[in-house]
């Protein structure tokens, strides 16, 4: 159903036209310009000269900024920040009078925040949570909850994610807990020798499982993110043998982020808790020993999934 509600406010030098829905408590300022099919959801903030075009979609409790255009294709879930003169794209190869068959779909999922200036490329999704900052250009899907910054964009840290060292001092227990429920640090024997150095683990005393299955990580530009999953039954503990790597845990209530730089300390990581590897140094390994073998069927890689999981557990 199409029209303005009404306790929405359109200012008198705003236009909305015909056939546009504008929710209740919706306030649209001078010179925005809403076109024919576009829908804003409720207690919306439609800021000086912002354009929507046709079938663009807003949620409810968005903020767009003044200079800002939404075009065909894009959409935003409830709660997001689009700020001052981010520019959205909706077609890859764009020619003047040569409209094609369907626009590239992007979408900005609920709560992420879009800094000034930045640039969306076309067919990209902003994931819930993620913080996009000033002047990044997106030329990738950017996962929930991260922050990226530069052009091309990286990712720069995750949102909420409390920075932990591995090892908080000398004295540290050999096993301490997260805030994230059930990943412990621990620490495994560690020998030093002016021969070389060297460090064990045996399974059933050092290890909350029996490891079926290793696996050995290295190579990674330092660019790229890895892991973006959770497992059902699986437990895992990962070891940064060479070079360091940043860890980020999540089990839907709190987030934290351990640095791994020492061929001693391990990050146990049960099932059920979804897990980012990234920041991997140039010279970066890392060893994962597994409780299963490798089963697909046991992999959450969606982050919503996961979390609605996690509410029916």
């Amino acid at each position: 159903m199409s029209g303005i509600h009404p306790k929405a406010f359109v200012h008198p030098k705003g236009l909305v036209e015909e056939g546009a829905t504008i929710g209740e408590g919706t306030r649209v300022w001078a010179f925005a310009h809403i076109l024919p099919g576009a829908v804003v959801g409720a207690n919306c903030n439609i800021c000086d000269h912002v354009f929507l075009e046709n079938a663009v979609r807003v949620g409810n409790r968005c903020t767009i900024k003044c200079g800002v255009q939404l075009w065909e294709g894009v959409s935003l879930d409830d709660d997001v920040f689009v700020g001052p003169n981010v520019t959205f794209t909706n077609d890859k190869f764009p020619r003047s009078k040569q409209r094609p068959d369907a626009f590239a779909k992007t979408c900005v999922k609920r709560g992420a925040s879009l800094g000034a200036n930045a640039t969306i490329l076309p067919g990209l999704c902003v994931g819930e949570g993620a913080m996009v900052g000033a002047g990044a250009v997106v030329t990738h899907n950017v996962p929930p909850n991260a922050i990226v910054a530069g052009n091309p964009a990286r990712i720069i840290g995750y949102v909420d994610a409390t920075v932990r060292p591995a090892v908080q001092s000398p004295l540290s227990p050999t096993t301490e807990e997260s805030l994230v429920q059930g990943v412990k640090v621990i620490r495994l024997h560690h020998v030093e020798d002016m021969r070389g150095d060297l460090c064990v683990a045996e399974w059933h005393r050092d290890l909350p499982f029996v490891p079926r299955r290793v696996f050995v990580v290295y190579d990674v530009p330092d660019a790229h993110v890895r892991g973006e999953h959770a497992h059902k039954e699986c437990h895992e503990l990962l070891v940064c043998v060479k070079g360091s790597m940043a860890v980020v845990v999540d089990d839907g209530s709190h987030r934290e982020e351990y640095v791994l730089d020492e061929p001693w300390i391990g990050l146990y990581l049960p099932p059920n808790v979804w897990r980012i590897q990234y920041r991997y140094s140039r010279d970066a390994v890392s060893m994962v020993l597994a409780s299963h073998e490798y089963d697909p069927a046991d992999y959450i890689r969606n982050y919503e999934d996961f979390l609605r999981l996690r509410q029916h557990r």
